[in-house]
């Protein structure tokens, strides 16, 4: 599947270097319509205010974490059919099959590279 370049994107993780890194690899394959927060609460914010298409987020982050989020917009008929790809340094986390029974699109464990990215997003992209 081809990756439709004008996709809305966000990001969302609690580390301002690692946004930065996704900012980055999303660039540079093209895809430019990218919003970013902090937080699950800036991301849900950030959503009222406009929607995306596809949200990328970390899994551990302090406040509202990923799976929390990701619970937030299945329940929210705004945004039930947002795609959603979970992002984690820890593949044995417990809360990563939650996500999954929840609507998680994807996995993608941390660290990766652009062709991973690339290659999840193809994924993700032919789910939503």
């Amino acid at each position: 599947m081809v990756l439709r370049k004008e996709i809305r994107v966000l990001v969302v993780d609690d580390m301002s270097v690692s946004r930065q890194i996704l900012l980055q690899m999303l660039e540079v394959i093209g895809i430019n319509h990218v919003r970013t927060a902090g937080d699950g609460q800036m991301a849900c914010a950030s959503l009222s205010a406009e929607p995306a298409e596809l949200v990328i987020a970390d899994l551990n982050m302090p406040g509202m974490d990923g799976l929390q989020l990701l619970q937030k917009l299945r329940c929210d008929r705004r945004h039930c059919e947002v795609g959603f790809v979970m992002t984690s340094g820890d593949e044995t986390d417990p809360r990563i099959a939650d996500a999954k029974r929840l609507g998680m699109n994807l996995f993608l464990p941390k660290p990766f590279n652009i062709n991973k990215l690339v290659k999840c997003l193809e994924v993700a992209a032919g789910r939503l």
